[in-house]
């Protein structure tokens, strides 16, 4: 047996500096961790509440710095250059792996690793000419969504094709990149599952979570949903990714409800915005645990503590009056200039019965900014 690991002293490093750095940051300190964030934003908000290194990601003398500064290395967004963790790896403990990461940025590698472990999937087919774009429309069927297989999130990078006139404007847009065509999912809701998996390949799952997107940004997320029969499924799905990966820390990973049937969309290999109600509708949040996990710590239990919401604030915080006094409400401000389109912050709502969730976030949903 292993001797245990005692955390205090031990510095993790982040690759990348925004909210969700600045969540593991925050769920980690009470732990004993310290943290350095590699970011080139002079005001990356993870930089309020850790130390900073200002450097590219990709910045062979940043790296080699945060490599020595650290005693674990994770990341809080899936751009960072793969082979940057690659160079890290070689110098330090780098969880997830860079192979995960790989996967994962690459829409056409992450479709094909689902088909492989029988993980139903959209109907896709990559696109690399605007004639192969007709081809794939011929697979997939229209409607279909034309995507950039890499740096596309919350809705960027993609083209919905409704009827074949749409298709040069779509090329015209999308053309330079490498390309996915994948059918169009006529869902009935959206749900995504967390598990957190430790080295030694202990696994915990969060219960299942509904979501709500507008223009491709998450606004609402409940838990647990109202999804009791598909937990085993989902479990099972983000269980064979995690171990064909060798995957430490958190994984998240997004389904389409298709009648009782989950098909995957997408995973992300970090802590997940849909896993945000965790920091108090959870006994130990998506944070604690993937630190838990990265350092080699014993995971906590998942078990969710009452019904819970999480509601995105988008471009700017808003009023904070009726959400402070709002019981069970916890506000969370990431510290960042507003902007159209940015996570600025979240609210997390917690109360003992469903009714009480539904009531309060009819009341609070038209207050939030129109963005």
């Amino acid at each position: 047996m292993s001797e245990p690991v005692d955390p205090s002293g031990l510095t993790v490093g982040i690759v990348g500096g925004g909210q969700l750095a600045r969540m593991l940051a925050l769920a980690g300190y009470p732990l004993g961790l310290h943290f350095i964030v590699l970011d080139p934003a002079k005001d990356a908000c993870a930089g309020q509440v850790a130390t900073q290194l200002h450097g590219e990601y990709d910045d062979p003398d940043a790296l080699d710095e945060l490599a020595r500064r650290c005693d674990v290395v994770t990341f809080d967004f899936e751009n960072v250059p793969a082979a940057a963790l690659e160079h890290l790896a070689a110098e330090v403990p780098v969880a997830p792996n860079p192979r995960a990461l790989g996967t994962a940025q690459d829409r056409l590698a992450e479709k094909t690793l689902f088909r492989e472990l029988d993980i139903p999937t959209p109907v896709y087919a990559a696109v690399d000419s605007r004639e192969e774009l007709s081809i794939a429309v011929a697979t997939t069927g229209l409607p279909a969504v034309l995507k950039t297989r890499r740096f596309g999130y919350d809705g960027k990078g993609q083209r919905v094709l409704r009827e074949r006139a749409d298709l040069d404007a779509a090329w015209a847009e999308l053309a330079g990149h490498a390309l996915i065509l994948e059918g169009f999912v006529p869902f009935t809701r959206e749900l995504s599952i967390l598990a957190a998996r430790s080295a030694d390949g202990t696994t915990v799952f969060w219960p299942l979570v509904e979501n709500v997107h507008t223009g491709g940004i998450l606004r609402l997320s409940r838990a647990p949903a109202d999804a009791e029969a598909l937990e085993a499924t989902a479990r099972a799905h983000a269980q064979a990714v995690l171990d064909a990966l060798d995957y430490v820390g958190v994984l998240a990973i997004e389904f389409f409800d298709v009648g009782g049937t989950l098909i995957a969309n997408e995973m992300a290999p970090r802590v997940h915005n849909s896993g945000h109600w965790t920091l108090e509708g959870a006994e130990t949040s998506q944070f604690e645990n993937h630190l838990r996990a990265v350092c080699g710590l014993p995971l906590g239990s998942t078990h969710a503590v009452g019904y819970s919401a999480m509601l995105n604030f988008i471009g700017r915080l808003p009023e904070p009056g009726p959400f402070l006094a709002t019981p069970g409400l916890h506000w969370h401000d990431y510290g960042k200039a507003p902007r159209s389109g940015r996570k600025v912050g979240h609210a997390t709502l917690r109360t003992d019965q469903p009714d009480e969730l539904e009531h309060a976030l009819a009341r609070l949903q038209p207050l939030l900014a129109a963005d």
